[in-house]
């Protein structure tokens, strides 16, 4: 499930991209079959980074003389292990709404970032976000849970502050947003609801099939409903 558009990213062959909080690889599995480059993901959680590792083991790069590659660490987003100016781009989806301190991660991001390079960074967008709180105190107040609702333009605002330019935004998965608004009303960990399982049934197919009409459905509901915000920044002060 990608969130962010690689394309918009801008993300070309021979560059050097961060996957910050990468979880258990959907960005970093998406990036390295994108463009010829080197994919760095980073979590915090032992775990995610193995489920990263393992599925690039259950679905290897074919192509013996290929020349992409990738590392995978556990790391802290408050700290990076990388010197200044090491990428070329840097993906942050769905992190930093479980940061209390988010403001020292951008800190972070935009020193490890190359002059000119770009930023993705994604949140839960905010009217959605609001609707999961107030139908469950369990979908938020657990230990790694969500510690706070963007707002898109602060948001915006505390990047920009940390020297970059906005130049784009979009939704995605609006046809998510209902099915966490399922599982908040009847409980999250509810493992035992046909409607909710029916509907996840639904979301996996979606997926992996994409037929025209859920995808038709998707391109209306995601500024509608989104559950996600995507934001895409540059890094400033070029070098003369």
């Amino acid at each position: 499930m990608r969130t962010v558009d690689l394309n918009t990213l801008g993300l070309k062959d021979g560059q050097r991209v961060l996957d910050l909080g990468c979880g258990e690889g959907r960005h970093v599995h998406a990036m390295y079959h994108h463009a010829v480059c080197h994919v760095v993901g980073l979590d915090l959680a032992f775990e995610d980074v193995k489920k990263t590792r393992d599925g690039f083991a259950d679905c290897p790069d074919m192509d013996p003389d290929t020349k992409r590659s990738y590392s995978l660490s556990v790391g802290n987003a408050l700290s990076l292990p990388f010197a200044d100016g090491t990428f070329d781009k840097i993906i942050c989806s769905e992190v930093l709404e479980h940061i209390p301190n988010y403001r020292q991660a951008l800190k972070e991001i935009s020193r490890v970032l190359k002059p000119g390079g770009t930023l993705a960074v994604s949140v839960p967008r905010y009217w959605p976000e609001w609707v999961c709180w107030a139908l469950s105190e369990e979908y938020h107040n657990e230990p790694g849970g969500h510690v706070r609702i963007f707002r898109t333009g602060r948001l915006k605002q505390d990047v920009v502050q940390n020297g970059f330019a906005f130049y784009h935004r979009h939704w995605a998965h609006g046809l998510h947003s209902p099915y966490w608004w399922l599982r908040c009303a009847v409980g999250v960990k509810n493992t035992a609801s046909k409607l909710v399982a029916a509907y996840h049934r639904f979301l996996v197919w979606d997926l992996m099939k994409q037929p025209w009409l859920t995808r038709t459905l998707e391109a209306i509901a995601a500024p509608l409903m989104g559950k996600s915000v995507v934001l895409y920044f540059t890094k400033e002060n070029l070098p003369a």
